[in-house]
């Protein structure tokens, strides 16, 4: 086992296009680090440069103690899980795993004593002398880590490797997956888009956007802290919304005003949000903070908003309500399944204030609102 160190790492494609920007990280020993953005923020191609696969334009990248930028991948001592598997079709189970460690002259009783174990570990025993074609796909994604498990590396590397199954699977190999991790103990760095996958595996999550790093911290503290409005916008599920509006002082108080409806700014942000007086600005709140009755954690004063409800999704004991106002469209509130509420009908709605937070105007407009005691 070993660190990953990145430090101002930069890649470069020809014709001037910027993939990665500036890339400083540690991965701890023994640390399962997600990376995690949208399709080209330059996450697939972080994982590359540290399996070799990629060379760097600029910066430092070090396994362990030592500097790998001009080391050749398969003496970086790391085993990368890729998307499509990347099994060979004529082998069985066995062979394929056992394959890596015949290149390296392992004796055999080892190869076998290894590989044997692996596949007891992820639960494919009977399968070690069928060949790829017969396997389902969560069978070859675990022959594809069984793989990788055999080399005993420094460092795993899984770039989207539950992408191709169906929604089932993919969450019954993420608890594999953690369940290994806890079991080996080996650095990890995974690459996913899916940012549910992200939050549910990683001791951390690192957010890209443009190949940039938006935010790295543990998975709820991003969620509840995020600290721009993309990684707000990017982290949960569904993601927060966002009413644009002007903040004013009034009655001497401040308020939110969405063009529709105003809002009380709670005290524990007045002093911040003051300095934005009669200045654009986006509140953001999540759909859970969202409610259809003005009890509890609802009931303030002054943080009402009458929406009409479009669309319901039905989830169980929750659902789903698509709302809108004037204003604002695709607004998304979580409630009881059983608060009777019908499409098509405006309804008033209660934002938990506790829970709200402010961001600059933008894309990646950063969050004005201080971090809550916990």
């Amino acid at each position: 086992m070993a660190t990953v160190t990145l430090n101002e790492v930069v890649k470069i494609y020809p014709g001037g296009v910027t993939a990665v920007d500036g890339f400083d990280l540690d991965v701890a020993d023994a640390e399962f680090l997600v990376l995690v953005g949208p399709s080209g923020c330059g996450k697939s191609t972080t994982l590359r440069m540290i399996a070799g696969l990629e060379q760097i334009t600029r910066g430092t990248i070090r396994i362990g103690d030592r500097v790998v930028n001009d080391v050749a991948p398969k003496d970086r001592d790391i085993a990368m899980v890729f998307q499509n598997y990347a099994l060979y079709p004529h082998m069985t189970v066995y062979k394929n795993m056992a394959f890596g460690l015949k290149l390296r002259k392992v004796p055999r009783r080892e190869i076998d004593h290894k590989v044997r174990e692996a596949a007891s570990i992820l639960g494919i025993a009977d399968l070690l002398e069928r060949k790829p074609k017969a396997l389902s796909g969560g069978q070859r994604q675990r022959v594809a880590v069984g793989r990788a498990i055999v080399r005993e590396p420094k460092c795993f590397l899984f770039d989207e490797p539950l992408s191709n199954l169906d929604a089932k699977l993919r969450v019954e190999m993420r608890a594999e997956l953690k369940r290994l991790h806890r079991r080996l103990r080996t650095t990890t760095v995974y690459v996913t888009h899916d940012q549910e996958e992200a939050m549910t595996l990683g001791d951390r999550v690192v957010v890209m956007k443009d190949g940039v790093i938006q935010q790295c911290q543990a998975p709820l503290e991003t969620y509840r802290e995020p600290v721009n409005r993309f990684v707000a916008g990017f982290v949960g599920t569904p993601p927060m919304n966002f009413f644009d509006g002007v903040v004013r002082a009034e009655d001497g108080a401040l308020w939110f005003n969405e063009g529709t409806a105003r809002i009380r700014v709670p005290g524990r942000v007045t002093d911040e949000i003051s300095a934005y007086a009669d200045r654009p600005i986006v509140l953001g709140v999540r759909p859970e903070a969202i409610g259809n009755e003005a009890v509890g954690r609802f009931a303030a004063p002054d943080n009402v908003i009458r929406m009409t409800i479009n669309v319901i999704e039905p989830l169980g004991d929750k659902m789903d309500l698509y709302l809108s106002t004037s204003n604002h469209a695709h607004i998304v509130a979580r409630v009881d399944a059983h608060s009777g509420l019908v499409a098509d009908t405006d309804v008033p709605f209660y934002l938990d204030l506790d829970r709200i937070h402010f961001f600059e105007p933008g894309e990646t407009g950063r969050n004005l609102t201080p971090r809550r005691e916990r």
